[in-house]
C-alpha cells in the first residue's frame, strides 16, 4: 500500500482503471500459458500489473485509506460487474465490487459519470447520495426500495453455482437491460451484498463527444518509459483517429456493445479534421493516418433513426440474423469525411484499419463505400472477420451466412480488377467457439482449401467475461434460445479443431488426421487437389507433409569442405 501514498492523499477520492485490457486476457493466451510481454507495459516487460489487477489496486487502496472513497472503472469493472465466469482460473466470480471492496463503479466509458461523481464528492455528498447516479453500480446489504416493475432481479451467486442453466438465464436478463431509454436497475444477490446497477447513462451528442477528444491530450507514453523501449501499445493507436463508439453488430463473442452500448455516437468532421491536422505535426509521423474507425469503422451513426428516442430493439438485432429492413445503410458521411482527411496537407494516406462489418456495407445498395475503399484506403491487404462459415456455428456468434462473405469477396476482387490494384482480403476466423463441431472445423477447413487462404495466425475462442458466447461455454446454454450448445473444453478437441485451421502445416499433420477420422471425413486423405491429408506426392515419395519416419530416413550427412584455406 505504501506505493500508493506516493502522491499523496487525493482530495477526494482514489479511481481507478485495471487499464485498457482485461488483466488475465493481457497476462494469459487462450490456452491459459503466461504471455511472453504485455504490449500496455514499458519495455513490454511482464509482471508490472497484477493479475485481477482493478480488485488488487482497490484492496490495497483500501488498507491504506479506509474511509476514502474508491471508485473503479475501465473495461476489467465494467465487464466484470455481475457474477461471472474466469476462463483462466475455471470458475464463477463475484461481482468485482464485492471482492475488491471499491465504493461504487462506473460501468461503460464513464466521462459522465466522473464528471457527476466528482461534483457530488466536492460538494460533500456522502456516498448513499451518489447510488442513483446513471452508469454506476454498488453493493448493498439491502435492496433498494423500487416498484416491482422498475428492476429485474437475477439469479444469485449461490443459485448460479447450484444450476449452471441459470448463468445462461442471468445474461439474457442483464443484457435486455443496457439500453439508457428503457432498461431498468439490474440486481443480483452475491456473497454477503446485492449488486445493484443502476441504468445506463445516456449516449453523447456530437458536442460532448467532440469536447472530450480535443482535450489537449500528450499523445505520447509517459517520458519515464521512454527509457524502457516506450509503449508498444501506442504505435498502433499514434496516428489513429476514433471516429465513433458503439457497435449494433452484437456479435456472441465481443463485448464491446455491453460496454459502449449498441447507438452509435460519433464525433464530427471537424472535430477529426482537428485531431488529424495535429497528427500531422507529431513527431515520427511520415504521413500516414493509420485508422479512422471505432469499434466498426463504418458505423457513423445509429443504424436507424428511432435509436436516440426509444433506443434499439430489445429483441431484434440490426444485422443479425439478415439485415433489419428499417436499418439505415449509408455510408455518404463516412465517405466525406474520409474525403476532407486525405485532403489535408502532409496527409499522404489514410488507412482504415479497425473492422468493417461487410454485411452493413453490402446493405448499402449503391456499393460507393466499396469504391472508396479499395481505392484509398486498403494497404494492400484489407483485414476482414467472417469469423467462420458453418451456419450453425455463425448462428451462435450471431454472424451472416456464409453467402453473404462469398458475395463481398467476389466485389471486392472484381473492384480491384476494375482500378487495377493487387489486393487482398485476409479474413480472421475462430475455432472452437461454442457451437462448433468437428465437423463444423472440417468445413472451415474445406473453404480455407477452396479460397487458398493459409492463416499464419490462428485464433482460438476465448471465454471473457461480459459476452453471450461466454455465457454458452460456461452453462452449455445459448441464453437466447435456452436450448443446449455443444462446447469444446477439452484442449486436445480444441487442438484438433485449431490444427484443421492450419492443415497444411507439417506439425499439425497427425491432428488434422485424427480429426478427420473422427468426423468420419477420411474422403478429405488422399492425393486429389481436394484433399486435406496427401498421402501421394510424385516430387515428395515421403508424401506432401508427411514427417520423417526416424532410423530408416536420415537427414543427409553434409559433404566436408576439403578446399584449402587461403
Amino acid at each position: 500500500p505504501h506505493n500508493f501514498a506516493a502522491l499523496g492523499k487525493p482530495r477526494l477520492g482514489v479511481l481507478i482503471s485495471g487499464g485498457n485490457l482485461d488483466s488475465m486476457l493481457c497476462h494469459y493466451t487462450a490456452a491459459k500459458k503466461p504471455r511472453t510481454d504485455d504490449k500496455y507495459t514499458p519495455g513490454g516487460e511482464m509482471g508490472k500489473r497484477p493479475d485481477h489487477a482493478t480488485m488488487v489496486y482497490a484492496q490495497q487502496v483500501k488498507k491504506l485509506w479506509p474511509e476514502m472513497p474508491v471508485v473503479i472503472g475501465g473495461i476489467e469493472a465494467s465487464l466484470r460487474r455481475f457474477v461471472h465466469f474466469d476462463y483462466w482460473e475455471n470458475k464463477l466470480l463475484p461481482s468485482i465490487l464485492e471482492s475488491s471492496g471499491a465504493d461504487l463503479l462506473i460501468y461503460g466509458m464513464g466521462e459522465k459519470q466522473i464528471v457527476e461523481v466528482a461534483d457530488f464528492l466536492a460538494g460533500g455528498a456522502s456516498l448513499e447520495d451518489m447510488h442513483y447516479i446513471r452508469g454506476t453500480a454498488y453493493a448493498s446489504k439491502e435492496k433498494p426500495a423500487l416498484d416491482q416493475d422498475e428492476y429485474v432481479e437475477l439469479p444469485s451467486l449461490t443459485e448460479i453455482k447450484n444450476d449452471k442453466v441459470l448463468f445462461a438465464k442471468a445474461y439474457k436478463l442483464q443484457s435486455k437491460e443496457q439500453d439508457p431509454f428503457y432498461g431498468k436497475t439490474v440486481i443480483q444477490k452475491g456473497i454477503k451484498k446485492y449488486i445493484i446497477q443502476n441504468p445506463s447513462t445516456y449516449p453523447l451528442e456530437q458536442e460532448e463527444m467532440d469536447a472530450i477528444y480535443d482535450l489537449d491530450y500528450m499523445r505520447d507514453c509517459h517520458p519515464s518509459y521512454k527509457a524502457y523501449g516506450g509503449i508498444a501499445a501506442l504505435e498502433e493507436v499514434q496516428f489513429s483517429i476514433v471516429s465513433c463508439r458503439g457497435c449494433f453488430g452484437s456479435c456472441s463473442f465481443c463485448a464491446i456493445h455491453a460496454h459502449q452500448g449498441r447507438i452509435i455516437q460519433a464525433r464530427s468532421h471537424e472535430s477529426i479534421l482537428r485531431e488529424a491536422k495535429i497528427i500531422s505535426q507529431l513527431p515520427g509521423f511520415k504521413g500516414y493516418i493509420h485508422d479512422v474507425g471505432g469499434p466498426t469503422a463504418n458505423f457513423r451513426h445509429p443504424s436507424c433513426a428511432k435509436q436516440l428516442k426509444v433506443g434499439v430493439c430489445k429483441d431484434r438485432q440490426c444485422l443479425f440474423p439478415s439485415p433489419c429492413p428499417n436499418i439505415n445503410a449509408d455510408h455518404s458521411d463516412y465517405i466525406a469525411l474520409l474525403k476532407k482527411v486525405r485532403a489535408l496537407p502532409g496527409i499522404k494516406k489514410v488507412f482504415i484499419r479497425s473492422g468493417i462489418r461487410f454485411d452493413y456495407l453490402l446493405a448499402d445498395k449503391n456499393l460507393n463505400f466499396l469504391d472508396e475503399l479499395c481505392r484509398f484506403h486498403v494497404s494492400g491487404q484489407l483485414k476482414i472477420a467472417p469469423e467462420h462459415v458453418a451456419l450453425p456455428v455463425l448462428d451462435k456468434m450471431g454472424k451472416p451466412g456464409k453467402e453473404v462473405y462469398m458475395r463481398f469477396m467476389r466485389l471486392f476482387d472484381k473492384k480491384n480488377k476494375e482500378i487495377g490494384l493487387p489486393q487482398y482480403l485476409v479474413p480472421y476466423f475462430i475455432s472452437s467457439h461454442p457451437g462448433c463441431t468437428l465437423n463444423n472445423a472440417v468445413e472451415l477447413a474445406e473453404f480455407l482449401r477452396d479460397i487458398k487462404h493459409h492463416p499464419q495466425q490462428v485464433q482460438d475462442f476465448i471465454p471473457t467475461p461480459g459476452s453471450a458466447s461466454t455465457a454458452m461455454y460456461y452453462s452449455g446454454i445459448d441464453p437466447e434460445t435456452g436450448k443446449s450448445v455443444f462446447v469444446a473444453r477439452n484442449p486436445h478437441d480444441k487442438a484438433m479443431q485449431r490444427a484443421l485451421m492450419q492443415y497444411r502445416n507439417p506439425k499439425n499433420r497427425q491432428l488434422v488426421l485424427e480429426a478427420l477420422q473422427k468426423a468420419n471425413r477420411m474422403d478429405l486423405v488422399g492425393s486429389g487437389p481436394k484433399c486435406l491429408i496427401q498421402t501421394e506426392d510424385k516430387n515428395n515419395k515421403r508424401g506432401f507433409n508427411k514427417p520423417r519416419n526416424g532410423k530408416n530416413d536420415k537427414k543427409p550427412v553434409a559433404k566436408a569442405n576439403t578446399r584449402k584455406r587461403k
